[in-house]
C-alpha cells in the first residue's frame, strides 16, 4: 500500500500496526520538514506558543486521522507534556513535534514519534527524523530497529570511558528539579567522559539504543519524550530504571536509560 493512503483496515498483529504507525509518523515527518527553514522570530510568550501550536497541528492533522483508524478505540494522549499514569486500555501517546522548539529555531535534532500503550506498557513505537529519512521502530518482544537493521546498544564498562547524556523535561521547571538537574551534570562531568545536555530527550534515547552514547538521564519528564526512547532501548538491550536504579514508570521522579555496563555507575553517580 502506497504511504499515502489512508489505512481502512484494522491491522491483524502488532507487527502489522507498527508498520502501518511509521508509515503515519513519515508522512507527518515530511509535512513538518516542509516548514522547516529559516529562524522563526517570536518576542513574547504568546508568540511563541502560537509557533508551536502551528507544527503541532502541521503533524497532527496528519496523525490523529491515520493512528485512529489503525486502533479506532485506542484513547488519544491530548498533550505530549503529560506525565503520569494513563488509564487501564489502549492509548495512543504522540508528540507531533518532538524538539519542536528546535526546529522554530532551524535546528536538526527534532523528530515525530508515535508509541501505543496498552495498560501503561509500551507496546510499539515508531520515531522519524525527517531531514534524515531515518525511522527508528521497536516492538515488545520483537527488538528495536533502524529501518530494519537491528539496534544494539553498547557493550561500554566504564562510566569513565563513556559519553552521557540529559535533557531538561520543560521550561518553567521547578527550582527543585532544575538544581537536582544542575547536581547531577557536575556528579557526571567527574565521572563521565563527556556529558552532553540538549534538548529533545528522544533524540538521545534514540543514540543510546543505536549504541552511540552510553547513557541518558532526566528528571520529571513526560510520556511522550521518555515512553518511545525506553522502549526502543529495552529492546536494543539497555536497561531502564529510575536515577535511583528502581524500576521506572511514568510516575516516577527520575529516568535512567544505560548500556547494562554502566548502569550500576551511572546509577551510584546519580544517588550522591
Amino acid at each position: 500500500m502506497s504511504e499515502t493512503l489512508m489505512v481502512t483496515d484494522v491491522p491483524a498483529s502488532d507487527a502489522e500496526l507498527l508498520a502501518q504507525t511509521a508509515i503515519a509518523v513519515r508522512a507527518a515527518g515530511s509535512a513538518l520538514r516542509e516548514r522547516f527553514g529559516g529562524v522563526v522570530r517570536y518576542e513574547t510568550r504568546e508568540e511563541l506558543m502560537r509557533a508551536l501550536a502551528a507544527n503541532d497541528e502541521a503533524a497532527l492533522d496528519i496523525l490523529r486521522p491515520r493512528l485512529t483508524s489503525l486502533r479506532p478505540d485506542a484513547g488519544w494522549v491530548e498533550d505530549e507534556l503529560d506525565g503520569g499514569a494513563l488509564p487501564a486500555g489502549e492509548w495512543w501517546v504522540v508528540d507531533p513535534a518532538e524538539g519542536n522548539v528546535n526546529h522554530l529555531h532551524a535546528l536538526p535534532e527534532w523528530a515525530v514519534t508515535a508509541t501505543l500503550v496498552r495498560d501503561n506498557q509500551p507496546v510499539l513505537t515508531a520515531v522519524h527524523l525527517p531531514l534524515t529519512g531515518e525511522t527508528y521502530t521497536a516492538l515488545t518482544g520483537a527488538g528495536a530497529h533502524l529501518d530494519g537493521r537491528p539496534l544494539h546498544v553498547s557493550t561500554t564498562a566504564d562510566l569513565g570511558l563513556s559519553i552521557v547524556a540529559t535533557s531538561q523535561a520543560r521550561p518553567d521547571e521547578d527550582e527543585k528539579v532544575v538544581r537536582r538537574v544542575g547536581s547531577s551534570i557536575t556528579a557526571m562531568l567527574f565521572d563521565a567522559l563527556v556529558v552532553r545536555a540538549a534538548v529533545p530527550a528522544t533524540l538521545h534515547l534514540l543514540d543510546v539504543a543505536a549504541g552511540r552514547i552510553d547513557a541518558f538521564w532526566q528528571f520529571a519528564g513526560a510520556r511522550a519524550d521518555l515512553l518511545p526512547g525506553a522502549l526502543l532501548v529495552t529492546e536494543a538491550g539497555g536497561r531502564i530504571s529510575d536515577a535511583q536504579g528502581r524500576p521506572w514508570t511514568p510516575q516516577s521522579e527520575g529516568f535512567l536509560a544505560a548500556a547494562g555496563g554502566v548502569h550500576a555507575q551511572a546509577v551510584a553517580t546519580l544517588s550522591r
